[in-house]
C-alpha cells in the first residue's frame, strides 16, 4: 500500500512533525524517536523552513534506523530530498503568489526526484493565518489566507485539486496561536475529494480530536510530545481509538 493510499483511508490519523533544525542533538532525537515509537502515529513528517542538507539527511537516516513508522518528507526547500524516506509531499504553495514556492523549488528538485525510488505526492499547500507571522510565511514572502475567509480557502483548495494535486495541506504554521478553524476544515473537506492534512497550532488533545472530527484525514503535531508524559499518554489513547 502506498503512502497516498494510507492518506486516503477513512481512519482519522496523526502525524508527528520533526524539524531537523530543532533536533540536532543526537540523544534528544533518539529520545523523541522512542516516544514516537510508543505513540505509533500513522506517519512521521520531516522538514523545516531553514534546515540544511546535512542535518536533514542525518535525521532521515536516524529515523529509518530506529523506527518502522513511514517517514514522509515535508520539504521547506528543494534541498530537502532523501532516498531513505518513504515518500515526499511535493508541495506547491498555492495560497501565495511567490513563483519560487509555486513552481521554482519544484523545478530545482524535479530531476533528482525523478531519479530516486521515492513516492512523490503532489500537494496543494495552503498557509492559514494562525495569529502570528510564521517562519514559512517569512521565508516564502507570502501572506496566509485570513482565518475568517473560508470561501477563499475552499476555492483555493478546489483549484489545487482541479490542477491535479493529490492532497491538500492547510497549515497555520509552527507555533501558531490559533489552529485552522473547525468551520474552515469542514467547508474545505466537504468540497474536495482528496485527503486533507491539517497542521499548526494544535496544542491539546481536544484540538486534535476536533480537527479530525471536522473532516481532516491527518492532524499534524510538532514536538509537543516531548513536553510532558501526560500529553504523550493521552495522545496514545487517542491514536488507539482512531486505529480501532
Amino acid at each position: 500500500m502506498t503512502i497516498l493510499d494510507l492518506l486516503h483511508t477513512k481512519n482519522k490519523q496523526i502525524a508527528i512533525l520533526i524539524d531537523p533544525d530543532k533536533t540536532k542533538d543526537l540523544e534528544r532525537l533518539l529520545d523523541l524517536i522512542k516516544k514516537i515509537n510508543l505513540l505509533k502515529p500513522a506517519f512521521i513528517f520531516v522538514g523545516g523552513s531553514t534546515v540544511n542538507a546535512i542535518d536533514f539527511k542525518n535525521c532521515i537516516t536516524l529515523l529509518k534506523e530506529n523506527s518502522t513508522i513511514p517517514v514522509v518528507i515535508f520539504p521547506g526547500s528543494h534541498i530537502q530530498i532523501d532516498q531513505g524516506a518513504d515518500a515526499i509531499l511535493f508541495l506547491s504553495l498555492i495560497s501565495g503568489r511567490n513563483p519560487d514556492f509555486l513552481i521554482g523549488h519544484q523545478v530545482e528538485s524535479a530531476h533528482k526526484l525523478k531519479q530516486l525510488d521515492i513516492e512523490v505526492i503532489p500537494t496543494a499547500y495552503m498557509l492559514i493565518d494562525g495569529g502570528k507571522n510564521s517562519s514559512v510565511a517569512y521565508v516564502s514572502q507570502t501572506s496566509p489566507i485570513p482565518a475568517d475567509q473560508i470561501s477563499i480557502a475552499v476555492n483555493t483548495a478546489v483549484a489545487g485539486e482541479l490542477m491535479g494535486m493529490k492532497t491538500v495541506f492547510m497549515d497555520a504554521g509552527s507555533g501558531a496561536i490559533n489552529s485552522v478553524s473547525l468551520e474552515m476544515i469542514k467547508a474545505v473537506s466537504q468540497n474536495i475529494s482528496v485527503p486533507l492534512i491539517i497542521g499548526g497550532g494544535l496544542k491539546t488533545i481536544e484540538d486534535i480530536e476536533n480537527t479530525l472530527n471536522a473532516g481532516a484525514n491527518v492532524a499534524v503535531i510538532g514536538n509537543k510530545i516531548e513536553e510532558n508524559i501526560d500529553f504523550l499518554l493521552d495522545l496514545m489513547n487517542l491514536t488507539h481509538q482512531t486505529n480501532n
